[in-house]
């Protein structure tokens, strides 16, 4: 970063840009440094647009001579500043005027300036060299492979959210889903409304279909609670409803969100961003059933490691009979609290 110069703007050329500012009718002021100032030049006044404009920049600088120009844009409100530093300047006023920039910004107010350019030549100053800085302004910046991935997701998650009710010819999809997050496929909701009824346990694993963007039904099964992350994609994200008869009289449907790590970065973020959807969608489809969703979530991102001791740890059940859907356990200890003991005095010798 360059020094500062410590040289100032001179009142005439506050003055001057100031009225510029206010009458609108001026295109240019051109600004030199002399006697260790920022002084005023000359001014050129509107004639038509700034590419036609730009044309009488020609007869205004020099060859070998730095100036700054204040140059108004078509948006009477915004001004650009162009910094023209021949490469034949001398290498004093090379330095000079680099130096100088943040100075004349500062007094000038930065604010009013929205685009810049750094001209070395006169040919950086024709309509066709603005054109072309314009649309490198304009272009979108150059992304990583991974901030690409982020883009498109985002993108997806914009153009999932505008989404008409109406779905045309496609397979019919369940009304689930629609006003909270991605719609569900008609036999996934029809799986999970059966768990519901149902009296064994059951696991059922969905996915989500990128290219229509619905959570779609992966498999169902009776399944045992030592067999569920077994039953788990195990290279791929997936939601999965549990439902776990682990009492005579208690049955419980827990909600499984799993993402390897494995599972590309596009992929974590849609099911990321989603899951608690499907959460809460499953959660008014079970109103009521027999068997209502447990409150916890469970989150993992090794598959595997999910079997019987894994899910009463996660859900509080290791020590006894909860209140199914409470995410609680009642202790395992059921003896009477005992009250509390007064220490015995040291005895007596």
């Amino acid at each position: 970063m360059s020094a500062t110069s410590g040289i100032g703007v001179s009142p005439d050329l506050s003055a001057k840009f100031s009225r510029a500012v206010d009458d609108k009718q001026t295109r240019f002021l051109k600004v030199s440094i002399q006697n260790e100032s920022l002084v005023h030049d000359l001014s050129v006044p509107v004639r038509g647009s700034l590419e036609e404009d730009l044309g009488q920049l020609d007869e205004i600088i020099h060859e070998d001579i730095p100036a700054y120009l204040l140059t108004k844009l078509d948006d009477s409100t915004e001004w650009l500043v162009i910094y023209y530093v021949p490469d034949t300047a001398k290498v004093r006023d090379k330095m000079l005027y680099a130096s100088s920039r943040a100075s004349l910004l500062k007094s000038l107010g930065s604010t009013l300036f929205s685009d810049s350019i750094f001209a070395t030549s006169k040919a950086d100053l024709t309509a066709e060299a603005y054109a072309a800085h314009r649309r490198h302004v304009l272009a979108p910046k150059p992304l990583s492979a991974s901030e690409q991935e982020m883009a498109d997701v985002r993108a997806a998650e914009r153009h999932a959210g505008g989404l008409s009710v109406y779905q045309g010819s496609r397979a019919r999809t369940t009304h689930v889903g629609k006003t909270i997050g991605m719609p569900w496929a008609a036999d996934f909701e029809d799986a999970v409304k059966g768990l519901g009824e149902g009296d064994d346990s059951v696991l059922v694993v969905a996915t989500i279909d990128m290219a229509s963007e619905t959570v779609v039904l992966h498999s169902t099964s009776p399944t045992a609670a030592d067999d569920v992350g077994a039953s788990l994609p195990q290279d791929g994200a997936s939601y999965a409803f549990f439902a776990w008869k682990h009492a005579p009289s208690r049955r419980d449907i827990v909600f499984v969100y799993s993402c390897p790590s494995s599972c590309p970065i596009k992929h974590r973020m849609v099911y990321a961003s989603g899951f608690n959807a499907v959460f809460i969608a499953a959660q008014t489809l079970l109103a009521g059933s027999p068997s209502p969703l447990h409150s916890r979530k469970i989150e993992t991102s090794t598959p595997a490691e999910i079997d019987e001791a894994f899910l009463r740890s996660e859900l509080d059940l290791s020590g006894g009979q909860g209140t199914p859907g409470s995410g609680s356990a009642t202790p395992a200890n059921d003896e009477e609290k005992k009250p509390f003991a007064r220490p015995r005095g040291p005895k007596r010798r």
